[in-house]
């Protein structure tokens, strides 16, 4: 779910992602009051979400002298976020414009060039620039997208991948049309387990496979074939003779899920070997610098729904491999090697963090404010790169502004840009805070509570309590729109981690292994009941709200309470026989998050469902999807609002036109209004008073 009905482990979205902070002078201005009328004059607004710039795939040169980043922005008159790509100076933090589009940068070995993906006509190509002339030169000329671009050791070549287009399935033929004649569209026939993907739609014929291009430019070579998807990141041997990457191929191949392995391909003959075979995702495989080993991600498939992804590390051959990191009990994200040292980030309770890994497993944490993702809500997240000299590059960050650039080395962390630095002095943000809450059964469940500019102690105010998804994920104190735009509107804002997140640990996420939603509402409630403890809700003004699995928990808690005035579930799962029968990945729920087939054992699905408890609603709830959900399909909330209607609960449904699951906020505008429109739906229900009004604490 979200991010995605993310599954157990980052394979699974494949299949589908404290240090010394300085802070910004809005964060700084947030320890004064502010004044009630000022506070209003400089309110985040839904046109501020145009401008907001987030710093994402930091790519440090060799030498640690030079990062080139992408930045992305909102364009006012497209609405869709631009990426461009810029280069900042390690030591004076200067930066400059390296393409007015582009993404996924990548230096030469030898750091004079470097490689990206920009659009050129109905695709993306890859271009080379060189960077003593400033001269660029497209390489390629493909049908499909490049991804996972990664440069051969001499530098002589570029390994890629791309979407080799095929014939569909046919079934029979359709008359002889008349030259001239307009038809309608012919049959679709589909006959693949996984037909549709959320975001790209239904699927169209073709498979992705790997390919190399002389970096100079010229015809590019397919290594790979087959009805299987090969995937990145790629990974060549030191001497350029193979290239790593990871797929599930063989018998029924479309049929199992999360059992990816790790393959070489021969860059010269395209011979093909298999490296592993084990019950389970192996993924990310990585080279070292010597070529002598090699680190990837994956664990055992113990059908539950969460397991951490652990550092593997074997021979050349993947052969021998053992897990550097069962200990660590966190999931690893990421992993990289510089010369022969292992880099890796993972969460660690709502926090991501970039470490050096010993032999032995042991973490080296470099830096502990990584941010990234995403803007609308507040999701961990963050990318980072190594140079030879261990020079650390990253986006960091803190609740006052999107992710920015930072380097760490030597022990110390440093902010290179502040990207929103102009627009956010100028604005009131909602200050975040840490709320202590412990669970009915003694856990301690982290949370963090944002107040509406200007809010003064002592003061009670309407609440929202903002649900993740997943729902195994977890939040972070990050900056996030949302957050920002109710608080704006008179509203403190809640956020948790509830039992089932990740960054606690495999236990911790397994609390509702075939048991979701349970104890996870307990957590959610405790955390209300701690923020009207604090002084700050109003328990006369609740409202709740979530996307995803946190659609999911919306649900389910109006359906267990009736404490708050108003409710929005957002693109949710209502009936999981449905969802696992129309969601994008039909193999998934039936086997990690149920014992049983729906058919098998109907009555666990609907024990689960909101759709049992819709019988006890009696809170105005709002229902939003977007138009073009594949992971929880817009038949989720239809039958929720149907239900609903058909009670005569007070209810609406709002669609986001074009939207999928995971890129429900990605248009500026559309993010803004979908979060109006939730505020406008919670002002309706709000008790007496107007937005931003606050009532003095009991």
């Amino acid at each position: 779910m979200e991010p995605a009905l993310r599954s157990t482990t980052a394979a699974f979205a494949a299949l589908l992602a404290t240090g010394a902070l300085l802070l910004a002078p809005a964060l700084q201005a947030q320890d004064r009051p502010v004044p009630a009328a000022d506070a209003a004059n400089r309110a985040f607004t839904g046109n501020d979400l145009f401008g907001l710039q987030m710093a994402g795939d930091p790519q440090i040169s060799p030498d640690g002298r030079t990062i080139v980043y992408v930045r992305r922005s909102g364009d006012v008159m497209t609405d869709r976020m631009q990426s461009s790509l810029w280069l900042v100076d390690v030591a004076s933090g200067r930066q400059s414009p390296f393409a007015a589009s582009g993404s996924s940068p990548r230096w030469s070995p030898d750091g004079t060039r470097i490689a990206y993906a920009a659009g050129d006509g109905d695709h993306s190509q890859l271009f080379v620039r060189w960077l003593a002339t400033g001269a660029s030169a497209r390489i390629t000329a493909l049908p499909g997208d490049p991804g996972a671009l990664t440069w051969s050791p001499d530098g002589r070549r570029l390994a890629f991948t791309a979407t080799v287009m095929g014939d569909g399935a046919k079934l029979g033929r359709a008359p002889d049309k008349p030259e001239g004649a307009k038809w309608a569209e012919p049959l679709q026939v589909i006959d693949r387990i996984t037909y549709r993907a959320d975001g790209p739609g239904y699927i169209k014929p073709g498979r992705d496979h790997v390919f190399v291009v002389a970096a100079d430019g010229g015809a590019a070579r397919q290594l790979t074939f087959g009805g299987y998807d090969d995937a990145g990141p790629l990974s060549w041997s030191a001497d350029g003779s193979r290239i790593l990457f990871a797929a599930i191929r063989g018998k029924d191949a479309d049929r199992r899920v999360m059992d990816s392995n790790l393959y070489a391909v021969d860059a010269n003959s395209a011979v093909l070997t298999q490296l592993t075979t084990r019950d389970g995702p192996d993924a990310s495989p990585r080279f070292s610098g010597d070529g002598s080993r090699v680190a990837w991600l994956g664990f055992d498939d113990k059908r539950r729904g969460y397991e951490n992804s652990e550092i593997w590390v074997g021979d050349r051959n993947a052969a021998g491999g053992r897990s550097l990191t069962r200990a660590l009990d966190r999931s690893v994200e990421d992993v990289q090697w510089v010369g022969n040292t292992l880099y890796a980030t993972y969460d660690d309770r709502g926090m991501r963090k970039v470490a050096r890994v010993g032999e032995g497993g042991g973490m080296t944490v470099l830096a502990d404010n990584l941010k990234g993702g995403g803007l609308d809500r507040p999701y961990t997240g963050g990318d980072f790169s190594v140079s030879r000299g261990g020079v650390v590059a990253y986006t960091g960050g803190d609740g006052s502004a999107p992710a920015d650039i930072w380097v760490a080395s030597g022990g110390k962390q440093r902010r290179l840009t502040n990207l929103n630095a102009t627009m956010l002095e100028a604005k009131a943000l909602a200050p975040i805070r840490k709320l202590a809450v412990t669970a009915p059964d003694g856990r301690a469940i982290d949370a963090w509570l944002a107040t509406p500019p200007g809010w003064q102690p002592g003061t009670r105010v309407p609440l929202i309590l903002e649900i993740h998804g997943g729902p195994h994920s977890a939040y972070s104190p990050s900056f996030a729109s949302d957050m920002q735009l109710y608080a704006a509107h008179g509203y403190a804002v809640l956020w948790t981690n509830p039992r089932g997140s990740t960054s606690y640990g495999a236990e911790f996420a397994n609390l509702i292994d075939k048991d979701y939603p349970s104890a996870d509402y307990n957590d959610l409630m405790a955390a209300v009941d701690a923020a009207i403890a604090d002084g700050t809700a109003d328990p006369n003004n609740l409202f709740v709200t979530g996307g995803s699995g946190g659609g999911v928990l919306t649900a389910w808690i109006v359906g267990k309470n009736n404490r708050f005035k108003a409710a929005a579930t957002q693109k949710p799962v209502i009936n999981w026989i449905s969802e696992a029968l129309t969601m994008d990945a039909t193999l998934f729920t039936s086997r990690y998050w149920f014992n049983k087939l729906p058919w098998e054992d109907p009555m666990d699905y609907w024990r689960h469902s909101p759709l049992s408890l819709v019988g006890n609603v009696k809170t105005p709830t709002l229902v939003v999807v977007g138009s073009e959900d594949y992971r929880t399909p817009v038949s989720e909330a239809e039958q929720y609002y149907a239900a609903l209607q058909i009670r005569g609960v007070p209810t609406a449904l709002v669609k986001v036109p074009g939207a999928s699951h995971g890129g429900f906020t990605a248009r500026p505008s559309q993010s803004a209004a979908k979060a109006s429109a939730i505020l406008a739906w919670f002002d309706r229900y709000r008790g007496t008073g107007a937005p931003g009004q606050a009532t003095p604490a009991q």
